[in-house]
């Protein structure tokens, strides 16, 4: 199996990999939308209900700050358990199909934050209350610890592959929808409820509803056909892929150089490029849509409706540029697009944080939708898509389920924390571009060092090396370099 191998979506290949149509792809498309939209949703939810209601609701004996901050935590155990979701539904997913797991994890996300809405409060059970949220948050937490990587994976999978880039994209958009759908429904909440409504029994509302999503993604992944290139790979055997014992038995039977080869691959530089990819565009977005609001809010001492005014500017404009960032890769390759929008992010770290702690409004909402736009959505758009075609097929959603959730845990946990720190002791806006340049540094420089991935046949069991991909100047160059036939010529 090799570049030369007709794409996933296409005629039956070389390599076993089944026909889609158009509606399957369409199908797919709108489940891994959904899948993300829910993810980012229901966090969004708790995260808004955390900071303005559950204070009150589960832990009303402690003082004000310490009940905050309990529910923070609260909100913070839903983290710990994604690594785990992510080792076991990833596992799972390699194992036995994309389709299977992809239902497990949004029905296990959805069920827990539908159950959030129908607990009983501190004044009815006391201590008891905020135990079932602790576990109700691991057990969203686990599911979603798989959610966006399986979708990615389906996704990619499922596409042409000319158009990898622009359909991936549909993940990233995912994560907007959700978190504008969450911050509509506070927003509409806190319009026309009271306060002591809100905490007495409105906050509720947002958890049961967003059953009807989940509701709809299950009946829609239920009828999912399995992605055509996990159908095809070698070491699958009706539906389910090969033990090693097995794999080792068929190799032994066959001669197959492929299956070897794949054995003995030497593992794990594809993995941390991977990781560092996902850490810079994860501490970018830890530091922007995160502290940079709080930043906003309380150094700046500007209204809050300015910093949930730019957030929310800024995500409606990533309906379009995400999209184009996508389709953009599947021109000219991921790596250079990678490089480039890196690039953009490093120089642009210093001007536009200086023109958000201007204080002026215009200033800030520039400063932030530019720092956004480059530095977190544009390298969402490439992460999903890149991250996928890095891996090979037999341990794909694994190392990318654990590579996204390793990497995003200690980015977002380090890079809000120490730009807070050195914000307080240097009374500067400086450690914040600094932070932002460091992260957009870990992206860049794993993407130098990365092979290219764009086209690349998804059925090969190894993970990604040079001169594979078909796209791009990049692989242009490398399959020039290592004899391979040009890439109009197998396209």
């Amino acid at each position: 199996m090799t570049a030369e191998n007709t794409a996933a979506g296409g005629p039956p290949s070389s390599s076993g990999v089944a026909e889609r149509t158009t509606k399957d792809l369409a199908k797919a498309a709108v489940s891994g939308w959904l899948g993300t939209a829910l993810e980012f949703m229901d966090f969004q939810l708790y995260s808004l209900a955390a900071a303005l209601v559950f204070s009150k609701v589960f832990f009303p004996g402690e003082e004000p700050g310490v009940a905050v901050i309990s529910s923070m935590a609260t909100y913070a155990t839903g983290y710990l358990s994604r690594p785990l979701g992510a080792w076991y539904f990833g596992r799972l997913g390699d194992r036995i199909g994309r389709t299977k797991v992809l239902f497990y994890t949004i029905a296990l996300m959805g069920i827990a934050t539908t159950l959030i809405g129908f607990l009983p409060t501190y004044g009815q059970v006391g201590i008891m209350a905020p135990i079932l949220l602790v576990v109700l948050r691991l057990a969203q937490g686990f599911g979603a610890g798989a959610e966006i990587a399986g979708s990615s994976v389906m996704l990619t999978e499922y596409a042409p592959r000319k158009s990898r880039g622009l359909v991936g994209s549909l993940v990233a958009l995912g994560t907007n929808s959700g978190t504008l759908g969450a911050s509509a429904i506070w927003g509409l909440l806190v319009a026309t409820m009271s306060t002591e409504t809100v905490v007495e029994w409105g906050w509720r509302i947002p958890f049961i509803a967003s059953a009807l999503i989940m509701l709809f993604a299950v009946w829609l992944r239920r009828s999912l056909k399995e992605s055509p290139v996990f159908e095809g790979r070698a070491d699958v055997v009706d539906g389910e892929a090969l033990s090693k014992q097995e794999l080792e038995q068929k190799i032994a039977a066959s001669h197959d150089n492929v299956l070897a080869e794949a054995m003995h691959e030497r593992k794990g530089r594809a993995f941390f490029e991977g990781f560092f990819l996902r850490f810079g565009q994860a501490g970018n977005s830890g530091m922007i849509q995160t502290y940079l609001i709080s930043y906003i809010t309380t150094v700046l001492l500007l209204a809050p409706s300015i910093g949930t005014g730019v957030v929310i500017t800024s995500s409606l404009i990533g309906f379009a540029t995400v999209p184009i960032v996508g389709w953009l890769s599947d021109k000219v390759g991921r790596k250079l697009m990678y490089i480039v929008m890196s690039s953009i992010a490093l120089v642009l770290a210093v001007p536009m944080i200086w023109m958000i702690a201007s204080k002026d409004v215009n200033s800030v909402f520039a400063g932030y939708i530019i720092i956004h736009q480059t530095s977190v959505l544009a390298l969402a758009s490439l992460e999903n898509n890149t991250m996928s075609e890095l891996f090979g097929a037999r341990a794909r959603l694994t190392q990318l389920a654990l590579a996204k959730e390793l990497a995003a845990i200690v980015a977002t946990g380090i890079g809000p924390v120490v730009a807070a720190a050195l914000v307080v002791a240097t009374g500067s806006w400086w450690p914040i571009a600094i932070m932002i340049a460091f992260f957009s540094i870990c992206s860049l420089g794993a993407a130098i060092i990365m092979p290219e991935t764009a086209g690349r046949d998804l059925t090969v069991l190894n993970d990604a090396r040079k001169g594979e991909a078909i796209i791009g100047p990049f692989a242009r160059r490398e399959r020039a370099q290592l004899g391979l036939p040009k890439p109009e010529d197998v396209i």
